[in-house]
This record gives structure tokens, sequence and C-alpha cells, in this order.
């Protein structure tokens, strides 16, 4: 699920970066949710309002510099 809307976020981050430079976004089923000005606002609004692991927390800068992962939730990897 993730996957898709950041493969979402790269086709469209130009025109994104024109709109949102430097806002977290969140992004869910390839829709623009809200902008904040931290981690923690989109986190807390994405937690509020979705299930976790359905919706993206994407820094929106231009470049591969904000291309990182954080996950908030207990993980397992194999």
């Amino acid at each position: 699920m993730i996957d898709k809307e950041f493969d979402w976020y790269l086709a469209h981050q130009e025109e994104l970066v024109k709109q949102y430079n430097g806002k977290y976004l969140l992004i869910k089923d390839t829709k623009i949710i809200g902008s904040f000005d931290s981690t923690v606002k989109a986190s807390i609004e994405g937690k509020k309002n979705f299930e976790r692991g359905t919706y993206l927390i994407q820094l929106c800068t231009p470049g591969e510099d904000a291309y990182t992962t954080t996950f908030h939730f207990p993980l397992a990897f194999a």
C-alpha cells in the first residue's frame, strides 16, 4: 500500500514541490490529505483518521534528499 503512495509521490514530485516545498505530506489513496510543518503533526492526523500502514508521510522537497523511511509502529523483519 505504501509503495503505491510513494510511487505516486515520485511521479508528481515536481508539481508537489511547487505547492508544498518543505512540508510533510500525508498521502492516502494517492491523494494529499494534508500538509504539515512537522512529522509529529502529520502523524497525529494520520493515526486519528486511518489504520496504520495505509498512509504515507513524506517530506516534500526537490531531489532525492528526503527519500527516507521512518516507521512509527512495531515491525518484525524475517
